[in-house]
């Protein structure tokens, strides 16, 4: 990444996220450059994608919901009720507008890396998992083995991260958003058909194989 973007970036984010927010940025950013590393991705899209994923995070909720509608956005019942989950979206709008980011693959990752969202890049899979399992978020044995799967199945992490935040949203009676359910059957069909040509077996066709997925539907982030 342009160092001077890079320097504009962390000045802008020093006065509008909390000092231990800017630490998870900073874990996402160098989770994300190693995640490209491991799957022949764009080091560079990813840096830059890692590094202004939470721009809106700590935008109050009419804001968010301006800028949303403002951006001519539809906004689900879910978001309109929860608007925090606008932030991914919002924080797109704001590498656009504040830092010239036109970039549609770093922008759609920055878009999804709340939610996620079905047939969505590899680059927005590396933002998706590495906001989930950088550093900061522990030191559990299940992170571990979940960031050791990050970096040798993309779409296995996905859909495990999936699975993590799903979790964590029904123990803490959270509301879910349909589209992390979406995103998670889709990573699950990838990797089962990456599996299935690996070991040459054909498993039974899933419904959400081979037919595009509507992408309707904190959490983690």
């Amino acid at each position: 990444m342009d160092l001077i973007l890079r320097e504009c970036v962390l000045s802008w984010l020093a006065d509008n996220v909390s000092a231990r927010r800017l630490q998870h940025i900073l874990g996402v950013e160098q989770m994300c450059i190693e995640l490209a590393r491991c799957h022949q991705v764009n080091e560079q899209q990813a840096a830059v994608a890692g590094l202004m994923h939470d721009l809106a995070k700590f935008f109050p909720a009419s804001r968010l919901l301006e800028m949303a509608q403002a951006e001519g956005m539809i906004i689900d019942s879910i978001c309109a009720t929860h608007p925090h989950l606008l932030h991914a979206e919002v924080g797109a709008i704001v590498a656009r507008e504040e830092f010239g980011i036109s970039d549609e693959n770093i922008l759609a990752a920055i878009s999804n890396h709340t939610l996620g969202s079905p047939e969505m890049s590899r680059l927005s899979c590396i933002v998706f998992v590495a906001d989930a399992l950088e550093p900061n978020r522990g030191n559990t044995p299940e992170l571990a083995a979940m960031r050791q799967v990050a970096r040798e199945n993309l779409y296995k992490s996905v859909r495990q991260t999936c699975e993590y935040s799903l979790r964590y949203l029904i123990n803490n009676n959270k509301i879910i958003h349909p589209r992390t359910i979406l995103t998670r059957n889709w990573a699950l069909a990838i990797a089962n058909q990456k599996k299935s040509k690996v070991t040459g077996h054909t498993s039974p066709r899933s419904e959400f194989e081979g037919q595009p997925l509507t992408n309707e539907a904190e959490q983690v982030a």
